[in-house]
């Protein structure tokens, strides 16, 4: 099976939304990371990461997105994830990533928690 993983972001002034569409594994996780990586290195340091086509995240796409974290922490930046279905929530809940980065039911709500 082909993974027909694509990643579109939108850029505001103080923030970017970062949308998903498909499977979040190796190759999945790094195209996020890239997107983030590039806008962090443009000085956007809110990001909201928007999961509403992706419905399953595995192990290492999970460690990929603890990076991501990981960078905004060393500039004091936020990480929104909205538009989880109730297993990628529980997922990140279990595995620690809500210690670090919020959930929000909408966009809308993770942009105003940023």
């Amino acid at each position: 099976m082909i993974n027909q993983f694509a990643v579109t972001m939108r850029k505001e002034s103080e923030y970017a939304v970062i949308y998903t569409d498909g499977y979040i594994n190796n190759l999945g996780g790094e195209k996020i990371a890239e997107v983030a990586n590039t806008l962090i290195g443009d000085g956007i340091y809110k990001l909201v990461l928007n999961l509403e086509k992706s419905t399953v995240v595995n192990s290492i796409g999970i460690s990929i997105l603890i990076e991501i974290i990981e960078k905004l922490q060393e500039t004091n930046g936020k990480l929104v994830f909205c538009g989880l279905t109730k297993t990628i929530a529980k997922t990140f809940t279990i595995m620690g990533l809500t210690q670090f980065a919020a959930i929000s039911d909408t966009e809308e709500l993770a942009i105003q928690g940023l």
